[in-house]
């Protein structure tokens, strides 16, 4: 059921065009090209959650990155050997959630177990930077994949756009109370039924080449995420 609930929403969100300054951005990019990938067909239009249809771990992210899932149609996949991907995958990897620790193009063989990826913009926004109308856009998507994944216990919310965008959706989806301030390993229990939300600073290279942001970080807030505290 997850499974065809999915490919239906990946189905429309690949065809979105709701925000006019996203669809020229992301097909701009994709006909102009970076000269390391003039060779290669972008994907040039929104990018689908990706992963376990019954995972219990949702990865939710700020948006693709232009010349990365942009390119390849696949969230944090083409990013470069210190991208955000390949970052994230190690993580995934070393936890038991992910086959490879690498995420480099859609033909790559990756299988994720127990996580879902997804993000709170579908389109590769410029300078990285989403308006809050593109963000409110967007979220609807991430609001009824929600719905679908049933089985979603804890989402990791990745940067501050992202957490934010997040309990938006978990408000939309009945969570009451408001949610603590954005910072590394924050958490939130958003009331019964409703998945527990774990803060992260994005792995991007902005904070993970200049140390804000440290591989044994992450693997802690991943560690945490997999095993919350139990509701009162």
């Amino acid at each position: 059921m997850e499974d065809r609930g999915l490919a239906a929403l990946g189905e429309r969100v690949v065809a979105c065009q709701r925000c006019p300054r996203l669809v020229f951005y992301r097909e701009a990019v994709a006909r102009a090209k970076r000269r390391s990938f003039r060779e290669q067909s972008y994907w040039g239009r929104p990018v689908p959650g990706f992963g376990d249809p019954r995972a219990r771990l949702l990865i939710v992210g700020l948006a693709p990155a232009a010349h990365g899932a942009n390119r390849t149609g696949r969230l944090f996949t083409g990013d470069g050997p210190h991208g955000a991907g390949d970052f994230l995958l190690g993580s995934l990897y070393r936890a038991g959630l992910a086959n490879q620790p690498f995420s480099h193009d859609r033909e790559d063989g990756l299988e994720l177990h127990g996580a879902y990826l997804t993000a709170v913009v579908r389109c590769a926004p410029p300078g990285n930077r989403p308006t809050r109308g593109e963000v409110a856009a967007c979220l609807p998507y991430l609001v009824e994949e929600l719905g679908i994944l049933t089985e979603v216990r804890v989402i990791l919310a990745l940067g501050r756009i992202a957490f934010d965008g997040c309990g938006r959706a978990l408000r939309a989806l009945g969570a009451e109370g408001r949610l603590p301030r954005f910072a590394h390993g924050a958490s939130s229990a958003p009331g019964a039924g409703l998945p527990t939300l774990v803060a992260s600073y994005h792995p991007s290279r902005q904070n993970t080449q200049t140390g804000r942001l440290t591989v044994a970080m992450f693997d802690r807030a991943l560690a945490r995420a997999l095993s919350p505290p139990a509701p009162p």
